[in-house]
């Protein structure tokens, strides 16, 4: 069985690649009209230099070589673009987004992952889901949501200051920062608790296998973004699982083990929800988030919603993971961005300090939604920080149809032709360089590649609000824009306010004595110069501590 199988996939494989080169050499496209770099490696082009843990130089280089389109070499020779410029941006985000979907191999990966939840949805679907997830995330639910972050935070800062009672230490701020935020998204998002916030606390299971979901994608990127599309089209389910069951292949079995422990955590939270609003008001009152956590408002308004906008239970259980994967490793590792930022930059953590403090002996300890919003320094470190560190480097898109795509600025084709459009062939895969976007010292200036919290302190430059990037957050990409933009980016965007004004009205965070770098994973993250795993040891100390 296994041999057979075994001789069915490299079959499979050997097809694929001879019709991949062929294809490349019979057929010629505009795609070959655009300039880009030499190909690195004939099996993975420029794949390798563009994707990997060190790649923020190379993403650097192209920009400074070749600008804001530019023709990448992809596995076997396939061409892909690599795109920040803002008239192709609007086409591929907002005009044309339907062209430019998620790839497929994005959605079935996210469908395996996930279910049948936002990220693994197309079409009417898709706009049938966020139809009835868009109230959700509305002001006033946000606005009920504060408590149950202060609360959240205030575990945090409790366990941080038993940590630094007997003066500084060097803590671990990533780990730190990927509990709380697992927590706040439990309790906010589905009403359920995964940690005490207690140092001595172990880890859910949940919580471990989210964090290592994005590695081990990571080690599965090649097979999955060129074979999954065709695999997960092979028999059923059952024998799909059979099939990984029995190959000798570590990470794929690692990866469906993490799978099992998020579907069933999700089942046991969302029956136990469905049982709770059967039951009434007084069992919903009962449990964590007190009937305010995104979940029981997603079924509350799920049940007397009409049957064309009713989502299935799978559908809904398809969002839980979904809430979780987006929310937790970004805000977390946002978090600790700025965490890090801030521990570099004392001054402009002291003038944070003072801010947050004043607000909170004003207000009694608690800082209220619209003043917390609007904390000017507050928003412009978050700004900031998102602007020139985005979580995510880069999302990717592919064309389900050909399509042309106008460009704002024209380039100069490798045979010497002004390209003012480009036609993009069916099943181009496009890479969106949300970090290219936001770092555009065309449109952001000269000091584009500092980090400048005063810069959204004054009227931003007229070149960048002209340009019309099509992201739904302050002519940033970075939770980029249309109808696939980030759902819950207020929900992100006040949970790291909220921790930010917890943590520094009582502590203050100053450099290890060891070099941190970060590293382009899927969602960029913190590790020690030389060590394996990501953290982030960052020096804390009691801001009633005189000795830093």
């Amino acid at each position: 069985m296994l041999v057979l199988i075994t001789k069915g996939i490299v079959l499979y494989i050997i097809s694929y690649v001879l019709w991949r080169i062929l294809r490349h050499i019979v057929v010629k496209t505009d795609l070959d009209n655009v300039p880009g770099p030499v190909s690195h490696s004939f099996w993975k082009g420029n794949l390798g230099k563009l994707f990997n843990t060190d790649a923020w130089q190379y993403h650097e280089e192209l920009r400074q070589k070749y600008g804001k389109v530019v023709r990448i070499d992809a596995l076997l020779g396939d061409k892909q673009l690599y795109v920040y410029d803002p008239k192709a941006l609007h086409h591929i985000i907002v005009k044309d987004q339907y062209i430019y979907e998620r790839a497929g191999s994005s959605i079935e990966g996210a469908r395996l992952m996930f279910g049948d939840g936002l990220l693994a949805s197309l079409g009417e679907r898709h706009r049938r889901q966020r139809k009835m997830m868009n109230p959700v995330f509305s002001i006033s639910h946000m606005r009920g949501m504060i408590p149950i972050f202060y609360e959240v935070t205030q575990k945090l800062q409790t366990a941080l200051n038993s940590q630094i009672a007997n003066g500084p230490q060097e803590i671990d701020m990533l780990r730190w920062m990927t509990r709380t935020a697992l927590e706040l998204i439990g309790q906010s998002g589905l009403g359920y608790s995964f940690d005490s916030l207690t140092d001595e606390s172990d880890s859910h299971p949940y919580s471990n296998s989210v964090k290592q979901l994005v590695p081990t994608v990571s080690e599965l990127l090649i097979p999955r973004t060129y074979l999954l599309s065709s695999l997960v089209k092979i028999g059923t389910p059952r024998f799909r699982r059979l099939i990984v069951d029995v190959l000798p292949w570590k990470s794929l079995q690692k990866l469906r083990d993490i799978v099992d422990i998020m579907h069933n955590t999700s089942t046991e939270i969302f029956e136990e929800k469905k049982k709770a609003l059967e039951e009434g008001n007084e069992a919903v009152l009962k449990q964590v988030g007190r009937g305010k956590d995104i979940l029981s408002i997603l079924m509350r308004a799920n049940i007397v919603a009409s049957e064309e906008d009713k989502l299935p239970d799978r559908e809904v259980l398809g969002q839980m993971s979904t809430f979780i994967f987006a929310a937790m490793d970004t805000t977390s590792n946002a978090l600790s961005r700025i965490l890090h930022l801030l521990a570099t930059h004392i001054d402009v953590q002291e003038k944070l300090r003072q801010e947050v403090t004043s607000s909170s002996l004003r207000n009694g300890g608690y800082i209220p939604y619209d003043e917390l919003v609007s904390l000017p320094l507050l928003d412009a470190v978050c700004r900031e920080t998102l602007r020139l560190y985005p979580p995510v480097s880069y999302v990717h898109r592919t064309t389900c149809h050909e399509v042309v795509l106008p460009l704002s600025t024209p380039i100069r084709g490798v045979d010497g032709r002004e390209m003012q459009e480009i036609i993009v062939p069916t099943n181009t895969n496009v890479i969106v360089s949300i970090l290219g976007s936001n770092r555009d010292p065309t449109l952001w200036g000269p000091d584009a590649h500092e980090w400048k919290p005063e810069r959204w302190l004054s009227p931003l430059p007229e070149k960048l609000t002209e340009a019309h990037i099509p992201g739904i957050y302050s002519h940033l990409m970075t939770f980029l824009g249309g109808g696939r933009a980030c759902i819950g980016f207020k929900f992100s965007q006040l949970e790291m306010k909220v921790v930010l004004s917890v943590l520094l009205t009582h502590t203050r965070f100053s450099p290890p004595g060891k070099e941190i770098v970060w590293e382009m994973n899927t969602i960029a993250s913190p590790t020690v110069k030389g060590a394996r795993n990501p953290s982030l040891p960052l020096k804390v100390t009691s801001v009633h501590t005189h000795s830093a």
